[in-house]
């Protein structure tokens, strides 16, 4: 799970792009950690880089296909 020490560096967002998953070798659409959904591995990637391949890691069957999902962005354009 994604850990932090400051609060001050994140902000709660709605937005829909945290629901979306994606297959393995598809492009991230954003930069940031992304979440197996299955295993709960974690990767950090940049925007437009193609997240890890099928054969990355192992699931078992309970785990069931590789599915990454954005779960903290990182904003390239600070305000």
């Amino acid at each position: 799970m994604a850990t932090y020490k400051n609060v001050n560096y994140l902000e709660k967002s709605s937005s829909e792009a945290f629901d979306q998953d994606h297959g393995p070798g598809a492009t991230a659409p954003f930069a940031g950690i992304y979440r197996c959904m299955g295993c709960h591995r974690e990767i950090g990637i940049a925007s437009k880089h193609v997240l890890p391949p099928q054969g990355h890691h192992a699931h078992t069957q309970a785990q069931g296909s590789i599915r990454w999902r954005l779960i903290v962005y990182a904003d390239h354009d600070p305000k």
